[in-house]
């Protein structure tokens, strides 16, 4: 239950509603109120708060996990890059956190405590993994701030001028916590929360007059503090504008403004995009606010590419980027993504390295969520998973994780309404999809459904073929000329083959077979031949290892006739030989039966299939060869390859 106490420099009503509250700042008089058991003590007057367009107030209200709370006191902050609040929540259950509200983005936190040791301010570096808890959080900002002004109840005491180190990290769920170093270099505070959405707290009672920024929310307009040009900027998360008319860039994170630097006009570009052009990107409305000229050197080599600042829906901010006439539209992810091995995994797709480099500002005009400056520089990493790209921005203080994904120049002309078509894309981008990837993929699938279907159409023939219609044996000796006769045997129905499989024990001579096929319900015949012949011994001789011996072959036991067009019918074969100058007996082995489909023939053609999806394999790995040619792996051909190496055994020899 709050406790309320008349303040003891204006006698105005100073309610604490939290237990937690050892400080309040008096709305009346700005005193600044310490809580020391039933006594308040004076610690003189608060600093004003910077006016910074803030939809939220002490008193208003929202909704988080199924809770209510009120905003009952407020910090506001300020460090390089600009001011953020802290807003000290009272839950309905007792219970108290934080909101933070930053450059648009709000992440809502409760004090935890650990039993665990940290490291020292100083010692900290962006990009290291820290555990709270048992749960890993990638630090992505080291922020030296002090605190502009307080109001309200607060949980300690604080002014304007006290320093606040703090570190923010996240980890890959999208989760948040902060270690806050303002009382104690060696054992921080720990806050632990979520990035949460604006609109999804259900809020009451905000400020009247103060929009939630959207795309149509009034312009502020002031004059460029070098040459008097008339300058505006549109939404809340904008901190600096660059001059198109001076170069200036100008910082706006107040009503006062201050000329943080200054762009060589000599840099100057003309947007393909001008400021104010406004369209619907995929099925989004966005406005074009700033443009920024950027670069990276590689062999001393200069390479520019162009960012673009868009003002989406609910305030959000997009951004597209240009190199060569390709395009991508990105977005900040709130999270970090899992780093497995080499490489990132976001949404369960993995998203490989393909290069890092070192990139700086050349020139800005419009608005921008961070003072720009001149030449500042980042270290960037770039994984690829086209068409999306990750990239991993990181500068001293802050690391951030961007995705984009490759837009398509005709769809940015209609989405923009263009009067003239974009620039043609020279060479291959990063992430450009692969155009014969969808054709490759397709024709490898339709090549092994019909393999499948193939098989299975295969298989049955085979299934319904019928075994052998007849199994005899048939001896033939030399000097009896009487045909020999198989039994009779019935075929069921008509067969385009009847094929009839012979096995001798023919040995090192030869024997020709004719046979006749008989209807023996109409008469009608068939004949066919066939010369068989087997040889075989032992071949002796010396060489340089001595004497050796190997056995030989030549020709074969077996073989087979066929009948074309055979009816259903009822049949009997007559069979005569033919002996060579040896063989007195023969013995042959007759089985009769229908031709069935030979794997061999499926064989031949899938393999007349086969040409078509690989040339456009190979066309498909040709173009992702010509795309990593350009990355920091490039793929090496195993000839030049070899080339290395047998150079680097001379030069070793």
């Amino acid at each position: 239950m709050g406790r309320t106490a008349r303040c003891p420099s204006c006698g105005a009503p100073v309610e604490f509603k939290s237990v937690a509250s050892i400080l309040a700042v008096c709305s009346f008089c700005q005193s600044t109120l310490v809580r020391d058991g039933k006594e308040l003590a004076n610690l003189g007057k608060m600093a004003e708060l910077i006016e910074d367009r803030s939809p939220l107030q002490i008193g208003s209200e929202g909704r988080w996990k199924g809770v209510h709370f009120a905003l009952i006191g407020r910090i506001q902050l300020r460090w390089e890059q600009g001011l953020w609040n802290e807003w000290h929540l009272l839950f309905d259950d007792g219970k108290s956190g934080w909101l933070s509200e930053s450059g648009g983005e709000y992440v809502i936190s409760e004090p935890v405590w650990h039993p665990q040791s940290w490291p020292k301010f100083t010692a900290l570096q962006v990009g290291e993994t820290l555990h709270v808890g048992t749960r890993p959080y990638t630090i992505t900002n080291i922020l030296s701030a002090e605190c502009v002004a307080g109001a309200g109840e607060l949980p300690f005491k604080v002014g304007a001028g006290y320093p606040a180190p703090v570190v923010d990290m996240r980890d890959e769920a999208g989760g948040f916590a902060t270690l806050d170093y303002s009382d104690d270099a060696g054992k921080p505070l720990v806050f632990v929360g979520a990035s949460v959405e604006f609109k999804s707290l259900a809020w009451n009672n905000l400020r009247q007059g103060i929009p939630i920024a959207e795309i149509t929310a009034k312009a502020r307009a002031f004059n460029c503090p070098s040459c008097a040009a008339p300058l505006s900027i549109r939404h809340e998360k904008i901190v600096s504008v660059g001059c198109p008319s001076c170069g200036a860039v100008i910082g706006t994170e107040n009503e006062n403004i201050q000329l943080l630097g200054r762009v060589s006009l000599d840099l100057k570009v003309e947007p393909t995009l001008p400021l104010g052009t406004r369209g619907k990107l995929r099925g989004e409305d966005a406005e074009v606010v700033g443009f920024m000229r950027r670069r990276m050197m590689v062999d001393k080599m200069n390479y520019r590419w162009s960012e673009y600042v868009l003002l989406g829906k609910d305030g959000r901010l997009l951004w597209l980027t240009e190199y060569l006439g390709h395009w991508n539209l990105a977005r900040v992810l709130p999270r970090v993504p899992a780093f497995i091995g080499a490489n990132f995994v976001v949404d369960g797709r993995e998203y490989k390295h393909f290069q890092s480099y070192a990139a700086y500002v050349d020139y800005v005009v419009g608005e921008f969520p961070w003072k720009v400056k001149a030449d500042e520089g980042a270290q960037v990493n770039d994984y690829v998973a086209p068409p999306r790209m990750l990239s991993r921005e990181t500068t001293d203080s802050e690391v951030t994780f961007t995705l984009a994904e490759y837009i398509d120049r005709e769809e940015l002309r209609q989405a923009f309404k263009l009067n003239s078509g974009l620039r043609t894309p020279a060479g291959i981008y990063a992430n450009q999809p692969n155009p014969h990837a969808p054709s490759n993929a397709k024709l490898w699938r339709w090549f092994f459904i019909f393999l499948i279907l193939a098989a299975l159409v295969h298989t049955v023939m085979l299934v319904r073929t019928p075994g052998a219609l007849l199994n005899q044996s048939l001896e033939f000796v030399r000097g009896d000329d009487n045909d020999r006769l198989t039994d009779e045997f019935r075929l069921p129905r008509p067969v385009a083959r009847l094929e009839v499989g012979l096995k001798t024990d023919i040995s090192n001579d030869w024997v020709g077979l004719d046979f006749t096929l008989v209807n023996t319900d109409t008469g009608e015949a068939w004949e066919a031949s066939r010369e068989l012949s087997h040889y075989e011994g032992i071949a002796e001789g010396v060489d340089e290892d001595g004497r050796w011996t190997e056995h030989w072959t030549e020709g074969s036991r077996t073989d087979m006739v066929t009948f074309a067009d055979v009816p259903a019918g009822k049949y009997v074969l007559s069979g005569d030989a033919e002996f060579g100058p040896t063989t007195r007996l023969v013995r042959t082995q007759v089985k009769v039966g229908q031709s069935a489909p030979r794997w061999s023939s499926l064989l031949l053609l899938l393999l007349g299939l086969l040409p078509f999806p690989i040339y456009t394999l190979l066309r498909s790995r040709s173009f992702e060869k010509k795309r990593w040619t350009e990355s920091d792996h490039p793929p090496v051909d195993e000839k030049e390859d070899d080339v290395d190496s047998e150079n680097d055994n001379e030069s070793d020899n």
